[in-house]
């Protein structure tokens, strides 16, 4: 299994990858439409093109990816630069494998002007919780979106 930056050409197969990763998410929150299974391949390509987007691939397929975009902070003394992590997604028959683990550690090593990185996860996936504490990720706040959702903002 190989970690690359992914490409514009990429985005058909990530989206297949991404909607299949979220069927479970979906079902575990009632909600067939939330935003990544409802996302376009012009949406992902977009996001392949201006951030930075990596991919696992293992023998030629796409079995996971990761996306990072970098925004600038400058507030009173302390500035830096953030990265926020989204859609952090591995196909179903490699989950538990580690690839979501070495996914999001290529992608701190990818933006090291990075002074912190940003992520969300909805409050009853444990999974996800478990793995971003695991790799130093802390609650920040949470953020309540319906009688169904409530957000976990998370920050290393």
């Amino acid at each position: 299994m190989e970690i690359q930056r992914a490409l514009a050409d990429d985005a058909g197969e990530i989206l297949t990858v991404q909607r299949a990763a979220y069927v479970s998410e979906a079902q575990l929150y009632g909600d067939p439409f939330i935003p990544p299974l409802v996302e376009s391949v012009e949406q992902v390509r977009k996001a392949i093109e201006t951030g930075v987007t990596l991919k696992a691939v293992d023998g030629g397929r796409i079995v996971g990816a990761v996306r990072g975009t970098l925004s600038s902070t400058l507030s009173g003394t302390l500035s830096g630069t953030t990265c926020l992590v989204g859609r952090l997604v591995v196909a179903p028959d490699r989950q538990g494998q580690g690839l979501g683990t070495a996914l999001l550690r290529a992608l701190h090593d990818q933006v090291p002007e990075a002074t912190a990185f940003d992520l969300f996860t909805g409050h009853l996936s444990e999974g996800n919780l478990r793995l971003y504490r695991r790799l130093g990720y802390r609650e920040t706040r949470r953020e309540r979106m319906d009688d169904h959702l409530t957000l976990v903002h998370l920050r290393r």
